[in-house]
């Protein structure tokens, strides 16, 4: 069968329909309707016979290869051929269709022009009114384009993917819901490191904590931000590693097919951390140093006001008194001596004067600006300066950090003094305690936005009756220095400062328990 003959008896066959218009039986219809069809598909169709002889082809085919139908007629498939195709996938595809089933497949071809490409074919073994296989019908498609730009995607995927590999940062992609779309090496290392299942939602965590405003870290609000800086303390793990994190938010459309006419964005965080551990620890180096000049000056100037205070103390209470005298004098009126209500009077205004001058010479608690400090690197440096002290004096310490805590707003050099003098108070209760072992135990956490620190020690604890007196002015539980110190009046002032609470845990027997609650925010904040 030729495509002229059939192009023939089609015209007959249109020919007697016009003569007799619905008399055609469906057979002799069919006969000129299926290769009219067929030949006006743009998938280029191939009829062969069972030795791969050609019969009949359409016109995309003639499209795709370049060879006409008198070109291939009667010709074998192998002309098609650029004879680099494997044998063994000629070999399968012969296999499968011989025993009457599809075969699906791509061949590297030659066209008429000399041009290799790439066609995907499928090929459908045609059956007889005996259920034998007649004929092979095959279905070209040329897939050059397509797969180049597979490859090109593919390629593409891969370098990227090499790249973001090869970088010293964590580098992970996450949708809007915070899923783990794609990570690198230096990720999956971070969460072995950090026995973290995920460490990007707990450095989305923090950022959103250290804003302050969830919003700020929410996809639809795509807002990126660029050296936000983590901590994480892994307590007596280890410790402490710090992550300078940029992010970068993105849009693109899902390519999925039901949403193909109502295309649905979707959005997705780039972050990046660079470990920054190594140039804080540096900073932190150089820092303590600066800093302990300036407790030591604190200090002074403390002991200098603690000093002027308890002497304004202890002048008030004689003073109070002979003031009393002298108001009790002048009641009695004319039965009183003059000459001692003169005295009184002078020794009245003489106190108040030197109360004054005393009081003038008390040095100014400096101003200091509120700034966000993280809580676990705030007792790790007071830690650091008490250290002599904690091994001189042979004592454990029990580190318990929150592996993440949002910034706490504050006036750091106050915030620190005051956990300065809270372990202070501690060492000094074990210190005089040889009967206990000497343990030291710090934990904080994070509970609604406020961060607590627990701060608990083995001395030699304080009396139930007593828990609310500690805070008085000039009041100590140390029997060589009684009636001094302001220890505890001005850690409570710092907490007032800071809006937070303070307790003193009553069931707690081995020693005292301290319980410190801080706002993330400083009251007067601006």
């Amino acid at each position: 069968m030729s495509l002229q003959n059939d192009q023939k008896s089609f015209g007959r066959s249109l020919a007697d329909t016009d003569a007799h218009p619905g008399r055609l039986p469906t057979e002799e219809l069919l006969s000129w309707v299926f290769p009219k069809i067929v030949d006006q598909l743009t998938t280029a169709v191939c009829l062969t016979d069972t030795d791969a002889r050609i019969l009949y082809v359409n016109r995309a085919f003639t499209e795709v290869t370049g060879y006409s139908a008198a070109d291939v007629v009667g010709q074998s498939t192998a002309m098609l051929s650029d004879q680099c195709t494997p044998s063994r996938v000629y070999e399968q595809m012969w296999r499968q269709i011989r025993r009457g089933q599809s075969w699906t497949g791509l061949l590297a071809n030659r066209s008429k022009h000399d041009t290799v490409y790439l066609a995907e074919l499928t090929v459908l073994p045609v059956r007889d009114a005996r259920e034998q296989t007649a004929c092979f019908l095959g279905i070209y498609r040329d897939v050059t384009a397509m797969h180049h730009l597979e490859r090109q995607v593919h390629y593409q995927k891969a370098l990227i993917e090499s790249m973001v590999d090869a970088a010293p940062a964590v580098i992970v992609l996450l949708d809007e819901v915070g899923r783990v779309i794609l990570d690198n090496h230096e990720y999956k290392k971070l969460v072995g490191d950090l026995r973290m299942r995920e460490p990007a939602a707990e450095f989305l965590r923090a950022l959103r904590e250290s804003a302050g405003d969830g919003d700020t870290w929410d996809g639809h609000a795509e807002q990126s931000f660029r050296d936000q800086e983590v901590c994480f303390d892994p307590g007596g793990r280890g410790q402490p590693r710090w992550f300078s994190c940029s992010g970068i938010w993105f849009r693109e459309q899902d390519s999925s097919a039901a949403h193909f006419f109502k295309p649905v964005p979707q959005t997705f965080l780039l972050l990046m951390a660079n470990e920054i551990t190594k140039l804080k620890r540096e900073q932190e180096a150089v820092g303590m140093n600066a800093m302990r000049a300036l407790l030591a000056e604190q200090e002074q100037v403390r002991s200098m006001r603690e000093a002027l205070q308890a002497a304004i103390f202890q002048m008030q209470g004689p003073l109070n008194l002979i003031t009393a005298v002298h108001d009790l004098l002048q009641r009695r009126g004319a039965q009183a001596d003059p000459a001692l209500q003169h005295a009184l009077r002078q020794a009245t205004t003489a106190g108040q004067a030197a109360l004054e001058r005393l009081r003038h010479l008390i040095p100014a608690v400096p101003s200091e600006a509120v700034a966000p400090v993280n809580i676990n690197q705030l007792l790790r440096e007071v830690l650091e300066l008490c250290k002599q002290r904690l091994l001189a004096g042979g004592m454990v310490v029990d580190w318990k950090p929150a592996p993440l805590l949002p910034a706490v707003t504050t006036r750091i050099s106050r915030l620190r003094g005051m956990f300065k003098q809270l372990l202070d108070n501690a060492l000094d209760a074990m210190e005089g305690n040889r009967q206990k072992p000497r343990e030291l135990r710090i934990a904080t956490e994070v509970r609604d936005q406020v961060v607590q620190v627990t701060i608990e020690d083995t001395g030699s604890g304080i009396p139930p009756e007593l828990h609310w007196q500690v805070f008085e002015p000039f009041f100590t539980t140390k029997r060589a220095a009684p009636h001094t110190g302001l220890g505890l009046t001005l850690v409570q002032e710092v907490i007032n400062e800071q809006n937070g609470v303070i307790d003193l845990d009553p069931d707690y027997t081995s020693g005292c328990r301290w319980h410190v609650l801080l706002p993330t925010r400083c009251p007067d904040a601006s």
